[in-house]
């Protein structure tokens, strides 16, 4: 059963200690938490996590990692999530494209790419989503074609591509070969974001800020060996990744900050009636969503790959964060400014005008259903 009581071994206890006493030394004094894992991007911060062992901790130790079980990765992740920590530089290597690379990529891949992403020194971006795409990946237009001189020669556009501007590789799916069935024909290329024809658009934010972006890939040149696992197989790893991508602490932490800023104005004023109700709603359903998160973390220990559970963990975590943020907004009853002196005003606000993104990103509600019902359809035959 992959959703039961969770419930944490004394090694999985010490670790979180652990954890939380690095945070209060490696987070300077004041420091102002930030909204879930589209966090700062900080290199400086993401080799200090690296250096303590914790960014691709699952990858054996010859590649740099610690060779620790999902659950152990799933602790440091919500304990960062948790404290708003600058974790946008590592996060999707770390999350995601480690283990792919792990599991899919050739020796020389693994030996190129792993140490470095442990290290906490090289950062990758997802490139799954396009426009007129969106969650559906096997509508996919992105080619790549045979290179006469070698390697392949890739045009298309990704959109909502976290920290593109900054980071150093992007993996990325697209078409190799043309088929009737739409889920076939598709591969996973790692392409340099630094090659020509490479170019990197700003997704701003209502607010301004900007951490999103829109990759345009005209007639880019890719190596042959940066293609990720087989030709044609894009599919299936794809849908493997999202496995990792979907069910982590980081589709229902991304508003801890502004909901816990919250429980302290309360504690401070003195809570009411309302106030109570709010937060013990809100507090209820993360208990259960974490519930169902680490129940995931210790199938994928137990090597299931649960798709469409995980698919079912990010539909109620980032549905859970668009009501915590309408919960606080309506129980403060306060006007929003962002770069308010007030912790929780601008924490709040910047939530209001990043939130719409929650539900997006990882796949969209009506994707995730679909992924979920199918994998109960299945497994009830």
């Amino acid at each position: 059963m992959i959703f039961r009581p969770i419930q944490p071994t004394d090694h999985e206890r010490r670790l979180r200690s652990e954890v939380r006493e690095f945070l209060r030394t490696a987070l300077p004094p004041g420091y102002r938490p930030k909204l879930g894992f589209a966090a700062a991007h900080d290199p400086e911060f993401s080799r200090a996590v690296g250096a303590r062992g914790w960014v691709g901790m699952t990858i054996p130790t010859e590649y740099g990692g610690a060779g620790a079980p999902v659950m152990d990765r799933y602790i440091v992740a919500e304990e960062l999530l948790a404290a708003g920590a600058p974790i946008g530089a590592h996060w999707a290597a770390d999350r995601q494209t480690a283990s792919m690379i792990l599991r899919y990529g050739t020796e020389e891949q693994r030996k190129k790419y792993l140490p470095r992403i442990t290290a906490g020194e090289f950062y990758f971006c997802v490139g799954m989503s396009e426009p007129d795409a969106g969650s559906d990946l096997a509508s996919v237009r992105t080619t790549a074609r045979r290179d006469p001189a070698g390697g392949w020669r890739v045009n298309g556009t990704k959109v909502w591509t976290t920290h593109a501007h900054l980071n150093h590789a992007m993996l990325t799916l697209c078409r190799t070969s043309i088929d009737e069935d739409r889920h076939q024909g598709l591969s996973q290329l790692i392409i340099d974001l630094s090659a020509p024809g490479v170019t990197a658009r700003p997704i701003e934010f209502i607010d301004g800020t900007h951490d999103f972006n829109e990759v345009i890939l005209d007639d880019v040149h890719v190596p042959e060996e940066n293609v990720l696992g087989e030709l044609g197989a894009g599919w299936e790893q794809s849908t493997s990744e999202l496995a990792f991508e979907r069910s982590g602490p980081d589709r229902f932490l991304t508003v801890m900050g502004p909901l816990v800023e919250f429980v302290r104005r309360c504690a401070d004023r003195g809570a009411n009636a309302r106030d109570t109700s709010a937060i013990g709603q809100v507090s209820a359903k993360l208990r259960a969503g974490r519930q169902l998160a680490l129940g995931i973390a210790r199938a994928l220990d137990e090597g299931a790959m649960p798709s469409a559970e995980a698919a079912l963990v990010k539909n109620f975590g980032t549905e859970l964060e668009q009501e915590i943020i309408e919960t606080l907004r309506v129980a403060a009853e306060i006007e929003l400014e962002h770069g308010s002196a007030d912790l929780f005003t601008n924490l709040l606000a910047e939530a209001v005008s990043t939130g719409p993104s929650f539900t997006i990103r990882g796949g969209t509600t009506e994707v995730l259903r679909s992924v979920a019902a199918k994998g109960l359809e299945k497994a009830r035959w």
